[in-house]
């Protein structure tokens, strides 16, 4: 069998960034915690904790230390709590979500209603909405795009990780919604390459694993658009690969989401050249 890698796979920057400044705000003298996990890969996480790196869900939940701001960011309450507590803050927020954090806050300051297409309940769009101010509207279907009023002024700005293809077709929709529009493309450009990467080989294999945590929206996006083409296994890490996948299977895709580890890629990759599974 062969074993091809995606032209794009893996960490993006935003995500090396936010474990950076993770591993070098450790410090065993003081309580050191980031405010839901850093990034969505369980082992990572884990990583992470045992070098004294924990989790804390609220910022109640810490009196004193320091605390890292996850690269999905924060809406501007959390960093009131942060300041009203006195805690340290390492702000592992990715670039570009700040850029859509301030695209929408920006957006609203200028009169506009503000749309953004992401998921209701991803961290990184809670985010987003709370910079939005509570007038901002999340959609996620054409369907949703389609039920909207008609408003005298439309803002609109994306999830980083949303699929390029979907913010199209919902962006489509949305320009019958008003006579003044503003789109601000918040979709990161690392998203778009990796997705189109993992198209591509989809169409040029029999099975695409695509690696990375369950929870991690964008890898969950990558095993979706993988689908489309042709057979799709979701793990997270390389004890879950099965003998039954292989069976009449002659070439093999690798693809990993944005938050997944290289020692996790390799490990699959690694036992996918070396097994002994046949193609017949």
């Amino acid at each position: 069998m062969e074993v091809i890698l995606a032209d794009d796979y893996g960490f993006c920057y935003g995500v090396k960034r936010a474990i950076k400044i993770a591993k070098d705000s450790a410090d065993l003298s003081k309580k050191v915690c980031s405010l839901g996990p850093i990034i969505h890969n369980p082992q990572m996480v884990k990583s992470l904790a045992d070098k004294g790196i924990g989790v804390v869900e609220e910022v109640e939940d810490m009196n004193c230390g320091k605390i890292i701001i996850r690269s999905h960011g924060v809406g501007p309450s959390v960093y009131e709590k942060i300041q009203a507590r006195g805690l340290e803050l390492a702000d592992a927020t990715c670039p570009h979500v700040r850029k859509a954090q301030m695209s929408a806050k920006k957006l609203a300051d200028e009169g506009y209603k503000v749309i953004i297409i992401g998921e209701k309940e991803h961290p990184e769009v809670i985010s987003i909405k709370e910079w939005a101010g509570e007038n901002a509207l999340v959609l996620c279907t054409e369907e949703e795009a389609s039920n909207i009023s008609f408003v005298p002024r439309l803002g609109i700005v994306a999830q980083t990780t949303f699929s390029a293809d979907k913010f199209n077709k919902i962006v489509s929709i949305l320009l019958n919604k008003s006579y003044d529009i503003r789109i601000l493309r918040t979709i990161c450009t690392a998203t778009n390459k990796r997705q189109s990467a993992a198209i591509k080989l989809a169409k040029e294999v029999d099975m695409v694993i695509v690696i990375g945590g369950r929870n991690s929206a964008n890898t969950t996006r990558l095993a979706q658009i993988c689908a489309e083409h042709c057979v799709v296994h979701h793990i997270e890490t390389v004890d879950e690969l099965q003998d039954d996948w292989f069976n009449n299977i002659k070439k093999i895709g690798i693809t990993a989401g944005a938050s997944t580890p290289d020692w996790i890629i390799k490990e699959v990759y690694e036992k996918c050249k070396k097994t002994t599974w046949q193609a017949y």
